[in-house]
Order: structure tokens, then sequence, then C-alpha cells
């Protein structure tokens, strides 16, 4: 085991099952992968992100309602007209698209990528133009990280371990990623923020 890690606790993780509980489910780490697979199975609408996933086979073991689907996103806008410019508005409902990666890396440079603060930027950004979407790119360096979501529970873990050990290997991370998951989530430490 690489220094530092959890150490393993004699409890171990039950099958995903219908003898299983809501509670209990929720206790452990399962991966998309896993709760898909137990929904087929039981018949369950298998649609939506981890979470929602979660929640829909959480309910089933408890005999419960499924819970309301979010509502569908809608269809993506067409691809802002050529060529782009700072002076290029941004429509209603625009994502962020491999057309605007590469404008925006040719704008401010090899360093760009589409993190929250741009995400965020571009999804309420109708009306508002590329120059200034580069412009927001630039005042938002050096800012803090803000927190991975709750959803890519691996990311926040390979995040957090390797600010932890500097030196430590991506094997050895998923090593200790690997003794994590196999525990309680109550016995996992509290993410950073």
């Amino acid at each position: 085991m690489v220094a530092g890690t959890i150490p393993a606790m004699t409890e171990s993780r039950p099958p995903l099952t219908d003898e299983l509980s809501g509670p209990e489910l929720l206790r452990w780490y399962w991966t998309r992968a896993e709760l898909l697979r137990f929904a087929r199975a039981s018949g369950l609408d298998a649609s939506g992100d981890k979470q929602a996933l979660t929640a829909k086979v959480a309910a089933h073991l408890d005999g419960a309602p499924a819970p309301r689907a979010a509502p569908r996103r809608p269809p993506p806008p067409p691809p802002l007209p050529e060529p782009l410019s700072p002076d290029t508005v941004i429509p209603a409902g625009q994502r962020c698209t491999q057309q605007l990666r590469r404008h925006l890396t040719a704008v401010v440079g090899p360093s760009f990528r589409f993190d929250a603060a741009m995400r965020d930027f571009v999804a309420g950004g109708a009306g508002r133009t590329l120059g200034a979407a580069a412009d927001h790119w630039s005042r938002t360096r050096g800012r803090p990280r803000p927190a991975i979501g709750a959803q890519f529970e691996l990311n926040r873990f390979l995040r957090d371990w390797h600010h932890d050990h500097p030196a430590g290997t991506r094997a050895e991370a998923l090593e200790a990623w690997q003794v994590r998951r196999a525990l309680p989530v109550e016995a996992w430490t509290a993410p950073r923020p």
C-alpha cells in the first residue's frame, strides 16, 4: 500500500442486488457502469448522469417512486458563423464547442481551456462577445481553483492525492483510489475546498 493512503477496513462492499437498501447503496462508491447494469437488469430507466442514476437505484431498492427526471437539455445551436472575431456575439444556448476552443486558443494562447469560470461565462454569455470571453479568461487566471463536482469523485481524489504526494506516480495514485473506493463513504476524508 502507498504511504498516506486510507487503511483498509474489515467491512467490505456488498454486492449490488435487490436485497440492498437505498441507504446502504449510498454508503459505497459505485461506478456508473455498475449502476447502469443494475438499472437495466431491474427494468429501471437508465438515463441521466451518475447522480440521477444513483437516486433512481436507491429509490428502487427502497420501494419508493423514482425521482423526477431532470428536463432534457435543448439541442445545441448551430455553429457560429465564420470567421469568428472579437465582435462575434455569443447566442443564447451556446455551448463550449471545439469551434470556440480553437478561436479562444488562437486569441489567448495554448494555455486556454474551458474551466468552470469559462463554462459559466459561455453558458450565461448570451449577448456578450468573444472579445469579452477572452477578457474574462485573462481576468480569471490566478483565482483559486473551484471545487470539483461530486460526480467527479476520481478527479477530486487524484487532485488531492497528488497535492499530498507530489512525487507520487499515477500508478500509486490509482492504487490508493482502489483502496479508498472499497471503503464506505463515511470512512473517506472530507474533500478539499
